[in-house]
Order: structure tokens, then sequence, then C-alpha cells
């Protein structure tokens, strides 16, 4: 018999309970509600600097403009005279983003996520993120929540936020469709929802980045690009390729030193554990192994990258050239982070305006246009054993 999910008081009553239950024992929280309170929203802004503010409002912006140029113009095509077809966008009415902050308050998520929410027309926004031992968010998620034009956000992290979303709580909305990136936990209860309950965005899982360097390459900014992945998580993976062996020897010294220097010294170290430095005979092989990798983030730090990067074919987000940080894409450049991993850029796109939206189509046929492709469709549903089908355009046509 399969299993089902009770959606009424009572049910999101113990769906709640079930929140908070998950809460105590994964995060070691103990939770009155799941709602930040306006209190609390009032308090972030108290704590977060003016000058993080200002990032956050120059990203928000950036994210804004690139999601905004994104928006969908529907036009007519008469395909047949008296046969005219058409699109219309319609927003996801509700939609639920997932906001990780386990390791890491990724505030940056709530900006990628909640803005082309807005943007697209989404009637109900719903943000989840974990709460400390205190039963606070970070007051930079709060923040950046205001900012993106959230007015409400939940205290719910790994697994228990996906289900909230789900299902449904005396508090956390039942929605559509859910964002957001997440640990492996997280990636598995999207997976498990969206057999039947729940679209999702993409299998988006564990970080990674695979960089292209050349002769010409900085070592130092190769080294740190490949760090500002690793430091992501213990699962997070970072690839060099390069057909410069002394290029991967600089490399591998100044990942050395550098990483002695970062805070999260031994999380990256278990990350580099996992992480391959590749050489090859040249830039041929180089941006094969990509293409085959399909990286959620390729860097191309080499001289020639306009000419590589017209040959990549399966990657979430591109960089071009030594100044091109994954960082800034991860920030303030204005396109989005949450992106394809494990391989599935093959398939899979990262978020944009068109993930938080439908396309309906319409169709209007005059006596014209019956007169035109009627014989076809009898024709067609005929030949497909499907004479309903057919008799709906044959009464038609003796009609016309």
């Amino acid at each position: 018999m399969e299993e089902s999910v009770d959606t009424s008081a009572e049910g999101s009553e113990g769906l709640v309970c079930a929140v908070k239950d998950y809460e105590r024992q994964f995060d070691h929280v103990e939770l009155d509600t799941l709602q930040v309170s306006e209190a609390e929203m009032e308090e972030a802004e108290t704590l977060v600097s003016d000058e993080l503010k200002d990032a956050l409002r120059l990203a928000h912006a950036n994210i804004e403009t690139f999601h905004a140029a994104q928006r969908f113009e529907s036009k007519k095509v008469e395909t047949q005279p008296g046969v005219v077809c058409w699109q219309k966008a319609v927003p996801i009415e509700k939609v639920g983003l997932y906001i990780p902050g386990g390791t890491a308050p990724l505030f940056s998520t709530v900006l990628m996520l909640a803005t082309p929410a807005r943007i697209a027309g989404c009637k109900e926004i719903v943000p989840c993120s974990p709460p400390n031992k205190e039963g606070k968010l970070n007051p930079a998620i709060l923040v950046a929540a205001r900012i993106a034009g959230v007015s409400r956000i939940f205290k719910a992290g790994g697994v228990q936020a996906i289900g909230a979303m789900a299902y449904g709580t005396e508090s956390v909305p039942k929605v559509s469709k859910i964002f957001g990136p997440g640990n492996q936990f997280v990636v598995a209860a999207k997976q498990a929802v969206s057999l039947r309950d729940v679209a999702i965005d993409m299998p988006a899982g564990p970080s990674e980045v695979a960089v292209v360097a050349d002769k010409t390459s900085n070592p130092v900014f190769v080294a740190a690009d490949l760090l500002s992945q690793a430091e992501h998580g213990v699962d997070s993976q970072v690839v060099l390729i390069s057909d410069s062996e002394q290029m991967i020897e600089q490399v591998q010294a100044e990942v050395e030193r550098q990483v002695k220097l970062l805070p999260r010294f031994a999380m990256a170290e278990s990350s580099l554990s996992n992480s391959l430095f590749i050489l090859v005979h040249d830039k041929d092989e180089a941006i094969d192994i990509t293409n085959e990798y399909a990286p959620e983030h390729l860097i191309l730090a080499v001289n020639d990258y306009v000419e590589m990067a017209e040959r990549v074919v399966n990657a979430g987000s591109v960089f071009l050239g030594r100044y091109s940080c994954e960082s800034a894409g991860d920030y303030a450049s204005g396109t989005n982070h949450t992106l394809p991993t494990n391989g599935y850029a093959k398939a899979y796109s990262g978020v944009s305006l068109d993930s938080f939206i439908r396309k309906i189509t319409f169709q209007e046929l005059t006596e014209e246009g019956i007169r035109n492709i009627g014989r076809a469709v009898e024709v067609m549903a005929e030949n497909e054993q499907l004479n309903a089908h057919k008799n709906a355009m044959t009464l038609r046509m003796k009609s016309v």
C-alpha cells in the first residue's frame, strides 16, 4: 500500500512537531516556533555592518539586472492561415528556498533564489534555513531576505526543511517547487519528494570546480580558486587540468602554502584529498575531459580562453580568463550560483528566471484554419487508431 501524507490541520500539526523533533536531534536546538519573528528581523539589521549591507545591495542589484533581462516575451505565430499559436509565461505560485547554514551561512543564496522568484512574480516565497543552537538564523541571512523582498523566513534545515516545504506545516506553507543547494542528505531528500509530491530545481549537491590552466596561468590565482571551492565542505571536489607539468607543480606548492592560512584549514584539507591534478597532452584533451566531467564551475585560466570557451558544452557556469574568479559568480557578478553538480550539467541548467515560471501554450483555429489542417489531423488520428480524436475534427470540418 502506498504511504500518504496527512495534510489536514491535525496532520500539519504533526508535521511541525516532527520538524521540531528533527531540529532538536540534528541541529541541537529547541524551537518554540519555526517562523522568524519581526523582532528578530529588526535585531538582525543592527547586527550586520553597513559595509556588508552595501555589498549585499550591490550584489542584489547585479543579480536583479541579469535576471530581469531574461524576461520572456510572448509572440503569436501563425503556423497556417487561420491557425495561431503562442505561449504565456506564468509564475509558479509557491516556491520553497533552501538556504544552507550549517558549516557556513550562505546568505548569498537568499539573493540568488529570492531575487528571480520575485521578478518572476511568485506569490509566495518560502525560505528555510537551519538555526544555530540559540535558535536564531545568521543575521546576514535575514538582512539579505529583506533586501531581496522576502517578508517571511523559517528556521528549519536539512531533510526536515525539505519535508516541511514539500508537505506543509501549521506555519510553513506547502510549495510547488523547491530550490537550493545542500549536502548529500538535502539532495537525497529533494530527490525523494520530487518523485510525486513537489518539483525541484535540480540535483545540486556537494560543490565542485574544474580549473584549466596552461603555462601562462598565474599559479597563485589558480591555487586560490581551487581552495575557494575546497573550503565549502569535506565532500567538495576540485580538479586542475593542465598541459604544463611545471604549472601543476607550481599550483601544488601554492595550494600547500595557502591552505595553511585558511580558518577552514581542516575542511579544505579533507576536500583536497578527494581532488585531482591532471596532466594532459594538449588543450584538446583538456576540453574533452572538462566536457565529460561537466563541472558545476569551470574556470578557463588560459591565454586563449575565448577560443576554448566556444568548445565548452557541459558546465554549470564558466569563468573566463585570469581575473574571472568563481567567487565573483558566487556573490556579485549577477549570474546565479545555484548550479547542477555530479555531472548533471550534461542535462540541467543552473537556476534562472525560467526556473520560476511555467509556459502555457495556446492555440486558436478559425474556419480557415480547420480547412487548412483538418484533413491532416483526421489522417493522423485515424492511423493512430484514435477515432474519437478524428471525429472531433470531422464534425468541425463538416460545419465550415
